[in-house]
C-alpha cells in the first residue's frame, strides 16, 4: 500500500512533522511518501481572486499527490484551537478544485503538541469534517506533551505507553 503523509504545518521545526517522520519509519510494510505543505505555494486564498483568476495548478498538484496514494496519514498542528494558516489555505483552495479532497482514502490522523491536550482540539475537527471531503478516518491519536514524550535526539517517542498506542493506530492500514 502507498501511503502519502504529511504534517499540516509549514514550519521547518515542526513537532507534527518529527512525529509523522517517526511515525512514517514504522510503517515497514507500506510504500511511503513525504509530502511537504511548503511545495505548493498559494495565495491567500478569496473569492475574488479564484474568480479573476481561478483556482491555481499548486491546489491541483497537491490533489493528484492524493489520489495517487492508497492511503494517507496525516499529522495536524494547531494554531489558536485550529488548522494552521498555510494547511488551511492549501487546503481551501483544494477543496474548490475538488470538495472531495480525500479521494475516498484511508486516513490515519495524528496529532501532538506540547501541552496536555496534544492538539485534540484540531485533531477532532479533521476527524469530524473529514466525511465532507470524502475521507475515511480509520484511526486517529493526539500525542500529549511532545517535549516528554519524545525524545528529539532519537527521534523516537520514548513513552512506552504512548508508542504502543501509535503502533495500534497505525496498524488501522493493515486491516483495511
Amino acid at each position: 500500500m502507498k501511503i502519502l503523509t504529511f504534517a499540516a504545518s509549514n514550519s521547518t521545526k515542526s513537532i507534527n512533522k518529527a512525529l509523522l517522520q517517526y511515525a512514517a519509519s514504522l510503517l515497514k510494510n507500506h510504500e511511503v511518501e513525504m509530502l511537504d505543505i511548503n511545495d505548493f505555494s498559494l495565495p491567500i486564498y478569496s473569492a475574488d481572486l479564484e474568480e479573476a483568476q481561478g483556482v491555481p495548478e499548486a491546489a491541483f498538484d497537491f490533489l493528484s499527490r492524493i489520489k495517487q496514494a492508497d492511503a494517507l496519514l496525516i499529522a495536524y498542528a494547531e494554531h489558536n484551537g485550529n488548522y494552521t494558516a498555510a494547511y488551511k489555505n492549501l487546503f481551501d483552495w483544494a477543496s474548490r478544485a475538488d470538495m472531495a479532497v480525500y479521494a475516498e482514502k484511508p486516513i490515519v490522523m495524528l496529532s501532538t503538541s506540547p501541552g496536555k491536550n496534544g492538539a485534540n482540539t484540531v485533531l477532532a475537527m479533521a476527524k469530524n469534517t473529514a466525511h465532507f471531503f470524502k475521507g475515511q478516518v480509520l484511526a486517529s491519536l493526539a500525542i500529549p506533551s511532545f517535549y516528554e514524550t519524545f525524545d528529539q535526539t532519537s527521534m523516537t517517542i520514548n513513552d512506552e505507553e504512548w508508542r504502543a498506542k501509535l503502533i495500534e493506530v497505525l496498524e488501522a492500514f493493515d486491516a483495511s
